[in-house]
């Protein structure tokens, strides 16, 4: 979850390859249930402060705080369906999903009345617009079987998303908790949906609920014991920054006078969370039945699964402590990750780390932060975490929840003169080492233009078969197939051209998302949590307008990638007959090494002359899109 005093979204590619991995909510960090991560066993109660009760872990009996506080048409839409059902059935299935969604209503709730009312509020919400919606596809679809004008017969369903997008709007709004941070999902994944839904959703991202005061300061009560003013001397009274699950407000704890940020959840979140589940479980299922080329199921299990760890924030201060002690072994990387104070269950109190959003390029400028350096240690600490001996990988690595700051203190020669603040630790997975070589594989054949490896790991990282291989092997590249397939050894690297994007646009309105849909539902989620992250260091490449184009990150993640490569034909050596100096394992030694020392010399030549380029160069990259200045806060 981001915090800022204002977000601003950026504007993402309408392109189905290059976005792939961003859109899965993979901004929340979905995964299947094969996949779940398994924390790692808690760690002693003495690692983190304690909070003001004595019922938990991170809890202590002390209570020595007093109050005083602050406040023609397209081959295959995404949405073109078999005939419809005769009205008889049509009306059966309406009607079954208007008393499906009551039932879920007051299975998931007790016998209070009031509770019962909206819960069944809440689903009839869901129930209308569903009906509303597929009764409105229905009618538009064929409308559009009438007209032999394909500018037309487009105009006709486009109307028909955005009548659509804008009433589910309104019912997520409404109901908030869960179903705005669906809605967060759905806006960035223009890669399935039409974009019409996607940019009506974008608003989510800034318009969350807020929690009253007086109801977080209840909730602190009943899971501390304590009043907010027992332990804090100031706690603002206004958050600093709202998300779909939970706020931040800025507070100073009594004890100490240490200026902290507060991460509470929303109070009723955990009462909705399981009939909300049940609706979004319910509500796919549903379209899926009418639209059954548009299977998006995966979709709610994926937050199903991952709901639990994101809403238990004592999970996220482990990932924290974590992620942070992993990075101490890396100096070279400045990376911050917030100290925790402590944690329970729906409250986090952080120390409070501020920075600049990565889109306010006139921030990085003015304080002197060299943009490229910036794209190269976002490269570097998200493929660390991919390839790194047992680092964790964190699921939601968007740009809203990432920070730049210019050090305090002149940095040593050579070191870099900002630091990169990692929020939000409340979703990870760990990569099984077998699947993280497979994968690094896979990105040395894609590098090295190899066809036949590149179908080997393919098959082995994702389960993708020949036939489906070139889709797989442009999404995760972002880039048109007859690039990468091509023979000539580094030729991904090369930035697009103009007649590539064009040719991968046609691609998506010729019925490239059905199949891409159906690709989606057999790549584990794992794997899809992965792409997200080198996706990412694209993106934010690009929106930081660097001069060296996408060849430094491509050389990064080689860099990464040969080292996993060799660390394996190393342990393969090691459990051969003999020792490194016999002559055939120091033979297999030799070539390990040679191929280890190919492409990290490419990156030292490539950085090299960057370096040169930097001191003779222009200084500064033509300034585009610059974020307003804006802090961020840790959630």
């Amino acid at each position: 979850m981001t915090m800022s005093a204002s977000t601003s979204t950026s504007t993402l590619p309408a392109l189905v390859a290059r976005r792939l991995n961003s859109g899965l909510g993979l901004g929340s960090g979905w995964t299947c249930a094969s996949c779940r991560y398994r924390p790692p066993p808690r760690r002693p109660t003495t690692l983190l402060p304690r909070p003001p009760s004595s019922s938990s872990p991170y809890s202590s009996s002390s209570r020595p705080y007093s109050r005083q506080y602050s406040s023609a048409k397209p081959k295959s839409s995404p949405f073109a369906l078999p005939k419809p059902p005769r009205p008889r059935r049509r009306r059966a299935v309406l009607l079954a999903a208007t008393g499906g969604a009551a039932t879920l209503g007051l299975l998931a709730v007790g016998d209070d009345v009031r509770s019962a009312y909206e819960a069944l509020e809440r689903s009839g919400r869901v129930a209308g617009a569903l009906i509303v919606c597929i009764n409105d596809y229905r009618t538009a679809l064929n409308q559009r079987e009438k007209l032999d004008d394909r500018d037309e017969s487009d105009l006709v369903l486009k109307a028909c998303h955005k009548r659509c997008a804008v009433r589910t709007l309104r019912v997520l709004e409404k109901n908030g908790g869960i179903f705005i941070k669906l809605g967060q999902h759905l806006s960035a994944m223009n890669y399935l949906l039409p974009n019409e839904w996607t940019t009506t959703f974008i608003p989510l991202q800034d318009r969350c609920p807020v929690s009253s005061l007086e109801s977080i300061e209840n909730m602190f009560k009943a899971d501390t014991g304590e009043d907010l003013a027992d332990y804090f001397s100031e706690f603002s009274s206004e958050p600093i920054g709202a998300a779909s699950l939970a706020q931040v407000h800025l507070a100073a704890i009594k004890e100490t006078g240490q200026k902290v940020a507060v991460k509470v959840q929303h109070p009723n979140l955990q009462k909705w969370a399981p009939l909300d589940m049940a609706l979004t479980k319910f509500t796919f299922s549903t379209l899926k039945r009418f639209f059954p080329e548009y299977d998006l199921e995966w979709l709610s299990s994926e937050i199903e699964s991952s709901l639990p760890q994101e809403l238990d924030f004592q999970c996220e201060a482990e990932n924290a402590l974590r992620t942070k002690a992993h990075f101490a072994r890396i100096p070279e990387l400045p990376l911050v990750v917030p100290d925790v104070i402590w944690a329970k269950k729906r409250l986090l109190v952080m120390a409070c780390e501020t920075g600049h959003r990565l889109d306010d390029l006139a921030y990085m400028d003015a304080a002197g932060i060299d943009r490229d350096e910036v794209s190269a240690t976002l490269a570097r600490i998200f493929n660390e975490m991919i390839f790194g001996e047992g680092a964790p990988l964190h699921c939601d690595p968007h740009g809203g929840n990432i920070a730049i700051r210019k050090k305090t203190t002149a940095p040593s020669r050579g070191a870099a003169n900002f630091d990169i603040v990692l929020y939000d630790h409340g979703l990870y997975r760990d990569i099984p080492e077998d699947l993280r070589r497979s994968y690094a594989k896979m990105w040395l054949a894609i590098i090295d233009g190899d066809v036949p490896r590149m179908k080997k790991y393919v098959h082995e990282v994702a389960g993708i078969d020949d036939d489906k291989f070139p889709l797989f092997a442009s999404a995760i590249t972002g880039r048109d197939f007859s690039v990468v397939s091509s023979p000539t050894a580094g030729s991904i690297t090369r930035p697009r051209d103009a007649d590539e994007q064009k040719t991968m646009s046609a691609a998506l309105q010729d019925g490239l998302i059905a199949d891409l849909v159906q690709m989606l539902g057999q790549v584990p989620r794992i794997i899809l949590l992965i792409l997200k992250t080198n996706d990412l260091t694209r993106s934010l490449d690009e929106n930081l307008h660097t001069r060296q184009g996408p060849v430094r990150q491509f050389l990064i993640l080689a860099r990464y990638c040969s080292r996993t490569v060799f660390r394996e034909q190393l342990d393969a050596i090691r459990r051969r007959a003999g020792s490194l100096c016999w002559p055939p394992n120091a033979l297999r030694l030799l070539a390990a090494w040679l191929g280890f020392v190919r492409v990290e010399l490419k990156l030292e030549v490539f950085e090299t002359w960057l370096a040169v380029k930097r001191v003779f160069g222009p200084r500064k990259p033509s300034l585009e899109f610059g974020g307003s200045e804006k802090h961020v806060i840790a959630s």
